[in-house]
């Protein structure tokens, strides 16, 4: 029966054990320490057995433990330990003088991880230890024993641990251990067992105080580990804002504004925009201020017009088409015409209207960016898109040829570039 008793109590700090252990994170095992070792030193109390007239003081000097300890993970592990004990009577008629002598193999459970401390605190921890030992109980007592010198016991160890972190490597620690006997043939003061007791012969507490030193070189023990945890919520909050960010800061049309700020989505590139994204015209005449510079270089200025011929309105036009001055501009890759160029489609229609002999040749151009090939198929469309657009205003088709130039590189810099991808006209 008492060793039923026994392998019914180490069988269940072993599954208790186990269920710990084979948590272990192996993703975080080299982040802290897992070897240390224990000293400390108490009192004790031995109970049982002891004869009548003889016992120890309440508690009675002294404990002194030795341990190493292996830790799986943050929360199970193993100690083996060395114990010695003195036992001596207390204010008693008989006077006796024992010691013994364990070696003890327990399971360790971090209670202060299992049931997350480390919420409300990192430096405040409790251990719950059990398992089994051997021991060798022997007696100054002059008793007949027919064991020998030393009893010879079996025995089965639970206790608990509150400690304090005092640095990373070092902890103050408390214990409480109970000890139960198997077949213990001498009394803790020396006598013979009268063998009438069941389950445990024999029943001793001790009370220690000691330190945890950590051996390795991580920082910190497994008991004091705090793994970091990630919180997805948080993640998944601040991924969801930054896609918004992203989103808001698309500029379609590359002027400086963002989408969602901008007023005017299809602004001509690399013209200056205000803070709405509206190209800057001053003179609210319909054409960017920045092209304007440029584009007087094709159109004609009051001065020009007083050098033309004074031949009537007709010779003043025709001169406008032919030296350049009226064109009609793109945007970039499209067969489009900007807004403001529609004027000048109008001049040639007006022209050709009012001069029914008068033929026109529209040439199409396009700037350097990209394959050749492409730009010069690219001049010939812009060039049949005016050609579309004077046949639909009532122009005989038979009264214009369109030609397709390719690219033009008179003119290199980027933000003027708008100049060159044009339409002219020649008259004929």
């Amino acid at each position: 029966m008492k060793k039923q008793l026994l392998l019914t109590f180490l069988l269940g700090i072993v599954c208790c054990f186990n269920s710990f252990s084979q948590e272990e994170d192996t993703t975080t095992e080299a982040l802290f320490n897992k070897w240390s070792i224990d000293i400390s030193a108490g009192l004790n109390k031995p109970v049982r057995p002891v004869v009548s007239g003889a016992f120890s003081s309440t508690p009675s000097p002294f404990t002194v433990n030795l341990g190493a300890r292996y830790m799986f993970n943050t929360k199970a592990g193993l100690r083996a330990g060395l114990g010695y004990n003195s036992f001596t009577e207390g204010d008693a008629d008989v006077e006796f003088e024992s010691t013994l002598y364990t070696f003890s193999l327990e399971g360790v459970i971090n209670l202060g991880n299992v049931l997350d401390f480390k919420e409300w605190t990192q430096d405040f921890s409790i251990l719950a230890h059990g398992g089994m030992g051997y021991g060798r109980l022997t007696s100054k007592t002059p008793v007949d024993r027919a064991f020998g010198d030393a009893d010879q016991v079996l025995s089965a160890i639970v206790g608990i641990s509150p400690q304090v972190r005092l640095s990373d490597r070092i902890s103050l620690f408390g214990d409480v251990t109970a000890v139960g006997n198997i077949r213990q043939n001498l009394t803790f003061d020396g006598s013979v067992v009268n063998r009438t007791l069941r389950g445990f012969d024999g029943f001793y507490i001790t009370g220690t105080i000691g330190v945890h030193i950590a051996l390795g070189k991580s920082k910190v023990h497994a008991d004091w580990y705090v793994e970091e945890t990630i919180d997805t919520e948080k993640i998944d909050d601040l991924e969801e804002r930054l896609a918004k960010v992203e989103t808001d800061l698309i500029d379609t049309d590359q002027d400086g504004v963002a989408d969602y700020l901008d007023r005017e989505k299809n602004t001509v590139s690399g013209v200056a925009v205000d803070t709405k994204g509206y190209a800057v015209d001053v003179n609210k005449n319909g054409i960017p201020d920045e092209l304007e510079a440029g584009l007087e270089a094709q159109y004609a200025k009051k001065s020009d017009l007083k050098n033309l011929s004074s031949g009537g309105s007709s010779d003043i036009i025709a001169k406008l088409l032919n030296d350049g001055y009226v064109n009609v501009y793109f945007q970039f890759n499209s067969t489009k015409p900007e807004l403001y160029s529609l004027d000048a489609i109008n001049y040639l229609i007006k022209y050709l209207s009012a001069n029914p002999s008068k033929k026109a040749e529209l040439i199409g151009y396009a700037d350097e960016v990209g394959n050749a090939t492409y730009n010069q198929q690219l001049s010939e469309k812009r060039a049949k898109r005016v050609f579309d657009i004077l046949v639909a205003s009532g122009i005989d088709a038979s009264r214009l040829s369109i030609t397709g130039a390719g690219e033009d590189t008179g003119i290199t810099d980027t933000d003027a570039r708008q100049l060159v991808r044009r339409v002219t006209f020649k008259l004929k």
